[in-house]
């Protein structure tokens, strides 16, 4: 049973797709963020110099592209090629290789500045890692226009050769999709049981505490204001332990759809109340992995409906169950 699921077909395609799309344009979004900021960040001109992290790498084993050399004008050849790299990997360009640049890259910039990252940081390194040994780029993507062609015909060879090579993808991208779902799990489960633990988010203050530190207040009147209603503030900060605690027992009936709907929520209260945009959007695109194909067929044929009923032409029927924007891709993972 569990040999077939591996080996017969890859699982989730369009969630592999959503997370492609999202993570690459998040990274993009705080590349150009950073943008004037680089130098200070992670190049030569930054207080934690390209010598004090090559110590640090020492101990720890970590590496970087960018401390290969100390030159201005090569760390904005390595910051250029990051953003080429992650619009790339956005588009599904060539994905297998472009994500294996893609994971060099979220890499190196996570260790160069490894005292600046916090949660969001380590789950994006994370899951570039993961998204590797998926088939990402068979759905929604440039690679998925490339190939919708019919697959050439080969000698007995070739096609011993395709059919190898399409059960080592599928067997890599079914297990990197196990993988990443199981890592959301852990994540939230930990979180849920380490809050159960403190005293603070036991009689319902948690949430009142954290609205009142300087350091997470983008908006210090919004967050006064929410504060003032300190029965919100309690239900708030048991209902996210419970979310978290819960989610990985609710992800095999239709509860998920509402505790994934809160999760965003939850998700988009922490980038606006927190000031922690980056690491809510690299939890709201790992939530995606445990939506089913189905639901994103779904969602890519509004688009045609809409047109048919604003009367714009036809719309051809999508083949095998398959959404129309994106063809059927027969071969091998990529």
């Amino acid at each position: 049973m569990l040999l077939a699921l591996l080996t017969e077909r890859p699982v989730s395609l369009y969630a592999a797709a959503v997370l492609r799309i999202g993570y690459g344009l998040l990274y993009l979004v705080f590349l150009l963020r950073e943008f004037p900021h680089r130098d200070e960040i992670w190049g030569p001109g930054s207080p934690w110099t390209p010598a004090l992290a090559k110590q640090l790498f020492d101990e720890t084993g970590w590496v970087s592209i960018l401390t290969l050399s100390d030159s201005w004008a090569y760390f904005e050849v390595c910051y250029a090629a990051a953003l080429v790299t992650s619009a790339l990997f956005m588009l599904g360009w060539r994905t297998r290789a472009v994500s294996v640049l893609f994971a060099v890259v979220v890499a190196s910039f996570h260790a160069r500045a490894i005292f600046m990252t916090d949660g969001g940081d380590n789950l994006m390194l994370l899951m570039a890692v993961y998204l590797v040994f998926t088939a990402c780029g068979r759905r929604w993507s440039l690679d998925a226009r490339r190939t919708a062609g019919p697959a050439a015909d080969g000698g007995r060879h070739r096609r011993r050769f395709h059919d190898f090579r399409w059960t080592v993808g599928t067997v890599l991208h079914n297990c990197g999709m196990f993988v990443i779902a199981a890592q959301v799990c852990f994540l939230y489960g930990s979180a849920g049981l380490y809050k159960v633990q403190g005293g603070s988010w036991g009689n319902g203050t948690a949430l009142h505490y954290v609205l009142n530190l300087d350091l997470f207040r983008p908006w210090p009147e919004l967050s006064l204001l929410l504060d003032e209603h300190s029965v919100a503030i309690a239900v708030a900060g048991y209902l996210t332990v419970l979310l978290q605690v819960a989610f990985p027992f609710v992800l095999f009936g239709r509860l998920k759809y509402p505790v994934l709907t809160m999760l965003v929520g939850l998700h988009l209260g922490i980038a606006i109340f927190l000031g922690l945009p980056l690491f809510s959007g690299v939890m709201i695109v790992a939530d995606a992995v445990f939506l089913p194909d189905r639901f994103y067929r779904s969602v890519g044929q509004l688009r045609p409906r809409a047109a048919r009923r604003a009367g714009f032409g036809k719309t051809q029927a999508p083949a095998r169950g398959e959404c129309t924007l994106v063809p059927a891709q027969p071969g091998p993972a990529g």
